[in-house]
C-alpha cells in the first residue's frame, strides 16, 4: 500500500507533544524493527521497555493495536506513533523542523514584513488550522475526540504565529486571529471546557505585547479591538497599551 493517508504534520500536530517526542526518540534510535505492510496497514516490533508487537492502520494512525499496557487498554501509545512515523519516513533522517515542538507560542523577535506570497500562504495556513477549532453538537461519547481537534488546531497555529516577523502588517494578522478565536468561543459553539483554545488566545496576546515592545507601530493594529465585540477579555492588555499610547501622545 506504500504511503499512509496521514502525513508527518498530521502526527506532529495531532498528538500531544510529550507522546510525539517519545515516538520520535524511538524512531531515531532505530527501535522500529521487522516492519511490514499488508495492503491495509503496517506491522512492526517496536522495542521499548520490552519488545511490543504493533499494528497501525494505513488510513488513521490512531487505529491499531499494541501489546504494551496502554495499547491493551485501546489507548494510543508512543509505539503506535513510532510505527506510523516509520510508515511515513521509512527510516530516513528527519529534519529538525519536521519534529520541532509545537506546544509553545513565542515571538520570533525578527523585524520585517511578509511578501505578498508569504502573506497569502500564511492566511491560508491559519484558515486550515482554524477549521479544527469548530463547534460541538455531538454525543458525549465523541467529546474527547472533539477536544483533540481543538488541541490540534492550536498546535497548528502555534508555529505559524511563532515564525512571523514583527511589524504592523503581521500584528494585524494576529489581531484578526484573536478576534476570530473570541468569536468562535463566544458565538461559534466551540466547547472549550478544558481551556485549550482560551489558553492559546492568552498566549497570542502575550506575543502581541512583545510585538509592541519591539515595534511601537504595531499599536496601530490594536485599534481594531476598540470596535470589536469581544466577549472574554483577551484584549484587555492590548487595549491598555493602546490607551497608554494615546495618553503619551497627548
Amino acid at each position: 500500500m506504500n504511503n499512509p493517508r496521514y502525513t508527518l504534520d498530521d502526527l506532529r500536530f495531532g498528538i500531544d507533544g510529550q507522546t510525539f517526542e517519545k515516538a520520535v526518540g524511538l524512531y531515531k534510535a532505530g527501535k522500529v524493527a521487522e516492519f511490514s505492510e499488508d495492503g491495509i496497514g503496517y506491522s512492526a516490533m517496536v522495542i521499548g521497555t520490552h519488545p511490543y508487537k504493533v499494528y497501525v492502520h494505513g488510513s488513521a494512525y490512531d487505529r491499531g493495536m499494541c501489546t504494551c499496557y496502554l495499547g491493551e487498554r485501546d489507548e494510543l501509545c508512543k509505539h503506535m506513533i513510532a510505527l506510523a512515523l516509520y510508515a511515513i519516513a521509512r527510516g530516513r533522517t528527519l529534519a529538525p523542523e519536521e519534529v520541532a515542538s509545537v506546544e509553545d507560542v513565542s515571538c520570533s523577535g525578527v523585524l520585517g514584513e511578509l511578501s505578498k506570497a508569504e502573506l497569502k500562504a500564511t492566511k491560508a495556513e491559519i484558515t486550515t488550522a482554524m477549521r479544527k477549532i469548530k463547534s460541538y453538537a455531538g454525543p458525549s461519547r465523541t467529546w474527547f475526540a472533539y477536544q483533540d481537534s481543538l488541541s490540534e488546531g492550536c498546535r497548528r497555529l502555534s508555529p505559524i504565529v511563532s515564525r512571523l516577523p514583527v511589524s504592523k502588517q503581521t500584528a494585524t494578522i494576529l489581531i484578526d486571529l484573536l478576534i476570530r478565536i473570541d468569536s468562535k468561543l463566544a458565538t461559534g459553539g466551540v466547547d472549550d471546557s478544558d481551556g485549550t483554545v482560551g489558553g492559546f488566545a492568552f498566549e497570542l496576546v502575550q506575543v502581541l505585547v512583545e510585538f509592541f515592545k519591539q515595534d511601537h507601530r504595531c499599536v496601530e493594529a490594536f485599534e481594531r479591538l476598540v470596535k470589536a465585540d469581544m466577549g472574554f477579555g483577551f484584549e484587555d492588555d492590548l487595549i491598555r497599551i493602546l490607551d497608554e499610547g494615546f495618553n503619551e501622545e497627548g
